[in-house]
């Protein structure tokens, strides 16, 4: 009998995101509590992106740092699955590995906490965050926000916002959600502000070679979040920007099943934005909604490449 050994992050979130991966694994083999605490073994790897939190991870190598370690922890075979939020994947991963299943995707909007509207950012107003994006986007709604570093898991993050060390910050719905926490918050709509690729999707990544590990993983995909996910991720790889660019990419579905595909890049300081635009139609298998992300990045990387730094 087999034991799948199942890696995260330590972090509270990562934690909820893995025992949600598991319960839908043991699930879908309808393994009873006995048996899938037999088969199922959460393994916590501390990665780099948890050990830097006296700067922006952009400065240390960008959002690969939260999955760095979880990678050697595959190769070296301690673990057979990882747990990521596909946020903090880079576009392209080592073919070695795969992400073989996504799971349903949580709320994908980011949420704004501090202030009750976007339209009450002043100039002078500190704004916690080391997102690119999220400062980018900031600075586009409001320039002469002083844009502060806040690093933290999210309720090192509340619990700042609330000692009055900014006047507000950025959080992801879907976080909230998950850890069961509900503060005073504004959800943001993507048509205002967009998401980063992967934003509310938990991916699971394995090695390519491990068929039973892809099977296990393939019974709990998500096609609607994997539909997404390939587009929202190809759009990404093509952009291939620095760990500093500000990248936004977004596949909303329709009632129809259809699905609307949104990117933008930003100048960092908000200053400059370019957008594109596609949709995919209803049925579009995984390949299609990859070809559209990539032919909205392509067009913002020949209009925008000055943006993307």
């Amino acid at each position: 009998m087999r034991r799948f050994r199942i890696g995260t992050r330590g972090s509270p979130l990562a934690l909820a995101q893995t025992r949600e991966a598991m319960a839908r694994l043991a699930a879908a083999r309808r393994w009873t509590p006995g048996e899938a605490a037999a088969r199922l073994e959460l393994v916590v790897v501390k990665t780099t992106g948890d050990r830097i939190t006296d700067r922006p991870l952009a400065e240390a190598g960008g959002k690969g740092l939260f999955i760095k370690e979880l990678e050697e922890a595959l190769d070296d075979g301690r673990i057979d699955l990882a747990v990521h939020s596909m946020k903090d994947v880079p576009g392209v991963i080592p073919e070695r590995f795969t992400i073989a299943a996504a799971l349903p995707r949580e709320d994908a909007r980011d949420a704004l906490l501090g202030i009750g509207a976007l339209d009450a950012l002043r100039p002078g107003m500190r704004v916690g965050t080391t997102s690119p994006r999220r400062a980018a986007q900031i600075l586009h709604a409001c320039p002469g926000v002083a844009i502060s570093l806040f690093r933290g898991n999210v309720q090192t993050r509340l619990d700042k916002l609330a000692r009055g060390e900014v006047d507000a910050t950025l959080l992801a719905m879907a976080g909230l959600n998950r850890l069961g926490l509900a503060p005073a918050l504004t959800p943001l709509p993507v048509e205002r502000f967009l998401p980063a690729a992967g934003q509310g999707v938990v991916g699971l990544e394995c090695r390519s070679d491990d068929e039973a590990v892809r099977a296990l993983a393939g019974a709990v995909d998500d096609r609607a979040a994997a539909i997404a996910l390939a587009a929202e991720r190809a759009c990404l790889a093509v952009l291939d920007g620095s760990c500093r660019s500000a990248i936004a990419v977004h596949a909303a579905p329709g009632a129809d099943g259809s699905m609307a595909v949104r990117a933008a890049v930003f100048a960092p300081d908000g200053s400059a934005r370019a957008d594109a635009a596609g949709d995919l139609a209803p049925g579009a298998a995984a390949d299609e909604a990859a070809g559209l992300g990539g032919t909205l990045g392509r067009d913002l990387r020949n209009r925008a490449a000055a943006l993307l730094g």
